[in-house]
C-alpha cells in the first residue's frame, strides 16, 4: 500500500512536470516562498537541536552503547565506511559549490556586509563553512542513528517508521505509515532532480575540457551513461560496486584538492582555513539563528533556510544508507564519523577551493563573479582556466563529479529498494534496476520538459512535514539510548553481585 502511494505521488508530480513545467514550478516555488518565510525559524531551531543532541550523544556515557550485539565487529574498515558515507551524503555538492558558493557570497554577502569588500570575503567562507559543517552532518547522523539503532539493536525493520514506532503516542504509530511514503518520494525527486542537474555540471566540464556542446542531448547521454553504471554498481552489491567506487571518488577528491593546494595560493589557503575556523566557532550560535524581522531581505531564505530544507529532504535516503553501512559501530564512533570527521574534510575542501577562487578574483581579476552570474555550474573551470595545468584539473573534477553522482546512484537504488520492499536491507536486483530506471526516466523527462528545478523546489517543500518526522526520530532514540543504557547498567550490576557472591562463598 505504500509503495502504491508513492508511487501514485510520484507519477502525479511528474506528469505534472511534463505537461506543464511552469505550472509545476510557479505553484511549488510559491509554497517554498511562503514556507521559508513562515517557517524559517523552525528549520533554524530544529536543525540547532540536532546538533547539539549528536554532541551530547557522542560525548556523553551513551556514546559506548554498540549498534548491533555486543561482540558484533563492524562490517566495513574506517577507510570503507567513511568514503561510502561522505559520498552519499554531499561529495557532488562539495565539487559544485566548492568555488561557486564563497564567489557568489562575496557579490551578494549576507545582509549588513558590503559586496566586494574584505568583510565580504570572510563572511563568504564563513557562511560556506556553516552551510556544509555540522549542521547538516547531524541531520543526516541523527536520522542514521535512529534508524541503526532500532534496527541493529531492537531488530527492528530498517524503515523511518521503525525509529518512531517506539514512542508512546498512539498518533505516531497511526501516522507512521505516511513517514515512509514520504521518505520514498522525497528520495526519489532528490536524486532525480540531482541526477540532472548533475548532467549540466559534467557537461559544463566536458565543454571546458574537450570543447563537448552544451544542450539538452548532450545531457540526456550522460544521464542514461550515468544510470548504466550506477544500475551496474548496485547490482554487484554494497561490498564491492558502492565500495570500491567511493573509496576511488575519495581517494581522486583527496588527489585533486592537494594539487590545487600545491600550485594555488598555499599560504593564502591555509590563513583562510586559520581565519575561518576561528570566525565559524565564535559566530556559531549567532548564525544558527540568524533571522532578519527589521530588514527586507531575502538572503537567509535563499540560502541557509533553502539548505537546512534540502539537507531536511535527503535525510531519509542518506541516513538510511548511512545506516545500512554502520552496523558494529558505537554510538560515539558513529557520530564522530558521521558529524565531526566530514564536516573538518568540508573545511579544508572550501578553505583550498573557496580561498583559491577568491584569492584570484581579488588580487588576480580572474573573472570568476561573472562566471557565477552567468552559470554556476562553469565557475570551477574557469578557475581550473586560470591555473597551471587547468586542462587536466578540469578533466579530473568532470570524473570526479561524474563518479560521485554513479555513487549517489548506487545508493539512491539500494535505499528506494529497502524502502518499497518493506525493510529489506538487500532488495532483489530487480527492484533495484527498476529504481534506478524510474529516477533515471523522471530525471531525463524532466530535463527535456524543463521541468528539473521546479521537482528540486517541489522536494525541498516535502522537508517541512519530514522536520517534525525528524523530531520524533530525535526523540525516539533518545529515549530508547537511555533505556538500553540503564538495562546494561543493571545488567553489570547483576553480574557483579553474582561474582561478590561467588568470592565470599
Amino acid at each position: 500500500m505504500q509503495l502504491i502511494v508513492s508511487a501514485g505521488i510520484i507519477a502525479a508530480v511528474v506528469l505534472w512536470g511534463l505537461v506543464s513545467p511552469r505550472s509545476l514550478d510557479t505553484v511549488f516555488s510559491t509554497l517554498l516562498s511562503d514556507v521559508t518565510r513562515t517557517f524559517g525559524w523552525l528549520y533554524l531551531w530544529v536543525v540547532l537541536g540536532l546538533v547539539v543532541l549528536a554532541f551530547f550523544l557522542a560525548v556523553s556515557r551513551y556514546g559506548d552503547l554498540k549498534l548491533g550485539d555486543e561482540d558484533e565487529e563492524p562490517e566495513f574498515s574506517v577507510g570503507a565506511w567513511f568514503a561510502m558515507l561522505f559520498a552519499a551524503g554531499m561529495g557532488i555538492g562539495l565539487v559544485f559549490w566548492g568555488v561557486a558558493e564563497p564567489i557568489s557570497h562575496y557579490v551578494k554577502p549576507p545582509p549588513g556586509i558590503v559586496a566586494g569588500t574584505p568583510e565580504a570575503a570572510g563572511a563568504a567562507m564563513r557562511y560556506a563553512f556553516f552551510h556544509w559543517g555540522f549542521h547538516p552532518w547531524a541531520i543526516y547522523g541523527i536520522v542514521g542513528l535512529a534508524i541503526s539503532f532500532f534496527t541493529f539493536r531492537r531488530k527492528a525493520l530498517p524503515l523511518v517508521s521503525s525509529a518512531t514506532e517506539a514512542l508512546p503516542w498512539r498518533f505516531v504509530q497511526r501516522l507512521s505509515p505516511a513517514f515512509n511514503v514520504l521518505a520514498v518520494v522525497a528520495t526519489a525527486f532528490g536524486v532525480a532532480a540531482s541526477l540532472g542537474m548533475g548532467a549540466t555540471q559534467i557537461n559544463s566540464g566536458l565543454n571546458a575540457a574537450f570543447g563537448v556542446p552544451v544542450g539538452t542531448f548532450t545531457q540526456s547521454i550522460i544521464i542514461i551513461a550515468t544510470t548504466a553504471i550506477f544500475i551496474t554498481s548496485a547490482v554487484t552489491g554494497v561490498e564491492r560496486g558502492v565500495k570500491w567506487l567511493s573509496i576511488g571518488n575519495l581517494i581522486l577528491a583527496g588527489a585533486l584538492a592537494l594539487f590545487v593546494f600545491c600550485v594555488g595560493p598555499t599560504v593564502a589557503i591555509i590563513d583562510t582555513l586559520t581565519s575561518t575556523l576561528g570566525t565559524y566557532i565564535s559566530e556559531f550560535v549567532r548564525m544558527s539563528l540568524r533571522m532578519t524581522p527589521f530588514r527586507e531581505n531575502s538572503w537567509i531564505g535563499d540560502w541557509t533556510i533553502f539548505y537546512w530544507a534540502w539537507w531536511l529532504a535527503w535525510s531519509p535516503f542518506v541516513g538510511l544508507f548511512i545506516a545500512r553501512v554502520s552496523r558494529g559501530r558505537t554510538v560515539r564512533q558513529f557520530l564522530v564519523g558521521t558529524v565531526l570527521a566530514p564536516s573538518l574534510v568540508g573545511f579544508v575542501w572550501f578553505a583550498i577551493f573557496g580561498g583559491t577562487a577568491l584569492h584570484l578574483e581579488i588580487f588576480r581579476g580572474v573573472p570568476l563573479a561573472e562566471a557565477v552570474a552567468s552559470d554556476v555550474s562553469t565557475t570551477m573551470f574557469v578557475m581550473f582556466d586560470a591555473m597551471p595545468m587547468g586542462f587536466v584539473m578540469s578533466g579530473v573534477a568532470t570524473l570526479l563529479v561524474f563518479v560521485f553522482f554513479v555513487t549517489s546512484g548506487d545508493s539512491a537504488t539500494l535505499v528506494l529498494g529497502t524502502m518499497s520492499t518493506g525493510g529489506n536491507p538487500n532488495p532483489p536486483n530487480r527492484v533495484k534496476i527498476v529504481w534506478g530506471v524510474l529516477v533515471a526516466a523522471i530525471a531525463l523527462s524532466l530535463l527535456l520538459a524543463g521541468g528539473l528545478q521546479a521537482v528540486q523546489t517541489a522536494t525541498i517543500v516535502f522537508a517541512l512535514p519530514f522536520s517534525v518526522v525528524l523530531v520524533l526520530m530525535a526523540i525516539s532514540v533518545t529515549r530508547a539510548i537511555r533505556e538500553d543504557w540503564d538495562a546494561e547498567q543493571k545488567r553489570e550490576r547483576a553480574i557483579r553481585r553474582k561474582l561478590r557472591d561467588m568470592v565470599r562463598e
